[in-house]
């Protein structure tokens, strides 16, 4: 007897143990919470400073100008200079490469770097726009004399790592090295800028350098201050993030 009590027993616990264990089960299966998606992790930009310094005595140079894009290159030496670079070694304005295609971003420095002075510009980039920079910036006492740096991959820096370069001044082949009154937009002169007549060679090149009414040229607005030797920049660009 009490054997059969016992399995009689037994067998109730179990049967009430699968009992709760299939409406916990329901409880489950009815239980509609939303499904919990992890949030995206925010972008971290890649951060770059560009530190550009003129070398020259007596050459301004133009606001520095950096391009970010993909696979481009600002200029060619011995190939006729795009309708941007024109109007930058001419005018000194950059703000033309907005407009080309493969162009990111353009970024354009406060004001005229004056001999022997350097800036800083920092640039940030979400990391799908990476590739490289090009910066560019006129010699203002010149017809169309420019300087800078061509398609530089930024893919090369890693984080406080830094490149340094030097630059040659070139020559955009638009205008003629006429160094006459009314054609430089320095200081020097203060004449025009940027002009459509292309009326040199019409290729880039390395710049001659001035010749100056000091050297015999008699309509030459420049003296021999205005000479300059290569190189006439120095550009470092560090990665900080």
């Amino acid at each position: 007897m009490n054997t059969f009590k016992t399995l009689a027993r037994n067998k109730l616990v179990l049967a009430s143990a699968i009992t709760a264990s299939l409406l916990l089960t329901a409880c489950s299966d009815n239980d509609n919470k939303p499904e919990v998606v992890p949030p995206t992790p925010p972008v971290v930009n890649q951060v770059y400073t560009v530190t550009v310094t003129n070398l020259t005595a007596n050459q301004p140079m133009s606001p520095i100008t950096l391009v970010a894009h993909d696979d481009i290159s600002a200029w060619q030496v011995g190939a006729p200079a795009s309708l941007a670079l024109e109007t930058l070694a001419e005018s000194g304005d950059g703000s033309m490469f907005s407009s080309m295609d493969d162009v990111g971003s353009v970024t354009v420095g406060q004001g005229i770097l004056m001999p022997g002075m350097s800036e800083s510009i920092e640039l940030s980039l979400a990391p799908d726009d990476v590739d490289s920079v090009s910066i560019l910036t006129m010699l203002v006492n010149t017809n169309d004399a420019f300087a800078g740096l061509n398609d530089f991959s930024l893919d090369a820096l890693t984080v406080n790592q830094m490149m340094s370069f030097r630059s040659i001044a070139y020559d955009a082949g638009t205008e003629a090295n006429s160094e006459a009154k009314g054609s430089l937009p320095g200081p020097a002169d203060g004449g025009e800028g940027f002009n459509a007549l292309r009326d040199d060679v019409d290729r880039v090149h390395a710049h001659p350098g001035v010749i100056s009414q000091d050297d015999g040229l008699t309509d030459s607005v420049l003296s021999a201050s205005h000479r300059f030797d290569n190189p006439v920049l120095t550009i470092k660009i560090e990665r900080t993030q």
